[in-house]
């Protein structure tokens, strides 16, 4: 893409409207205040109009109805919803994989091992006994897929990620450096009711004298991933106890994710950053959960459902709910009850005002 692409290129590869110089060539996308004049500045909002002042950009991706004229430019873009125009078009600018098919000769790849046409394996990454890689694949260096794992058509995985024995993943999977597909659950038992039990039952960890010897529970199932599924990196994705994790096809993980064992998330959600679902709960289609959101196990959180950074979610969401809060509860009442905690201080010198206005009962003789 050096030699870059037209103005008129772009419009069409989006699907949008271009006006003025449509032969004006475009080698990148930058913030509007960092566009040269080889750039495609991203001013899809008004508020950006300072910010276009401050670069030499000619050509910019604006908002329906923009005098691009008036803003200085020479040509531009203009997209019904320019956030997401962006992703056809920094999927244009972005840089080509640069592993070529076939596998690296410093690469272990069992003999039993299933390969279809034109996969990439890169360098010291290591494919078990009995595993099969769709066709087109790309997997970088330093990779370990464990016997009998499937990966699907067109995936892309990073360096240093880690994929289970018997783990299957759809196609067109992107799975970010250093996530781990298919570790062993965290699941332990005690051969008395522990300290655990007795916290739920009680709320009390009692006198703490009991055995507290842990078993550790096997996990003899797998994970099931869908298509166009998006792994990211550092996240970790624990294989069920008997039953298979499951993660529903079009699934968006970001970094730091962890996913508990038997957990089964569903179609086309949204788990960002530092999101912990425990095990053998179940996330709705179409759910987002925000940064550091926790979910407790054996918990159902239905579909639709959005949760606000940082919330907890110890109960059963109803789909279609917004919550935010620790504990989880409906946002609306979650930013009355933080409007009442912000007046607690206000509301105890009060009090304390009118405790001084009160006469003291005199004591008796």
């Amino acid at each position: 893409m050096s030699a870059g692409v037209t103005l008129a290129e772009i419009a069409q590869a989006l699907g949008a409207e271009v006006a003025g110089d449509s032969s004006l060539r475009i080698i990148g996308a930058r913030e509007p205040s960092a566009a040269g004049p080889e750039h495609l500045a991203l001013a899809g909002d008004p508020k950006y109009t300072e910010a276009l002042s401050r670069g030499r950009a000619r050509a910019a991706l604006l908002w329906q109805g923009a005098d691009w004229q008036a803003l200085g430019l020479e040509g531009a873009v203009f997209s019904p919803r320019p956030r997401h125009a962006m992703a056809g078009l920094t999927a244009m600018f972005a840089p080509p994989c640069e592993l070529a098919p076939g596998v690296d000769p410093l690469a272990r790849v069992d003999p039993s091992a299933l390969l279809g046409p034109d996969v990439a394996v890169g360098p010291f990454t290591v494919i078990g006994a009995g595993a099969e890689i769709g066709a087109g694949a790309r997997i970088h260096s330093h990779v370990s897929i464990g016997a009998g794992a499937v990966l699907g058509v067109g995936a892309l995985v990073h360096p240093g990620v880690r994929i289970g024995r018997g783990v299957r993943i759809g196609a067109r999977a992107i799975i970010h450096p250093n996530a781990v597909i298919g570790a062993d659950g965290f699941s332990f038992v005690t051969p008395e009711p522990g300290a655990i039990e007795a916290v739920r039952r009680s709320f009390s960890a009692g006198d703490g004298a009991r055995q507290q010897a842990y078993a550790r529970i096997h996990s003899l199932g797998g994970v099931e991933i869908g298509d166009d599924v998006e792994i990211g990196a550092l996240s970790a994705i624990d294989r069920g106890t008997v039953a298979d994790t499951s993660i529903g096809s079009g699934t968006k993980l970001d970094n730091h994710v962890q996913i508990g064992h038997n957990v089964r998330v569903g179609r086309d959600v949204l788990l960002c950053a530092h999101v912990a679902i425990a095990g053998s709960s179940t996330i709705g289609d179409r759910t987002v959960l925000a940064g550091m959101v926790g979910v407790g196990d054996h918990v159902d959180v239905g579909a639709d459902v959005v949760a606000g950074g940082a919330t907890k979610i110890l109960a059963n969401v109803p789909a279609g709910r917004a919550v935010m809060g620790y504990p989880a509860m409906r946002m609306d009442a979650n930013i009355e009850a933080y409007k009442a905690l912000r007046r607690l201080p206000r509301l105890a010198r009060q009090v304390a005002d009118l405790e001084k206005r009160v006469p003291k009962p005199r004591q008796s003789d």
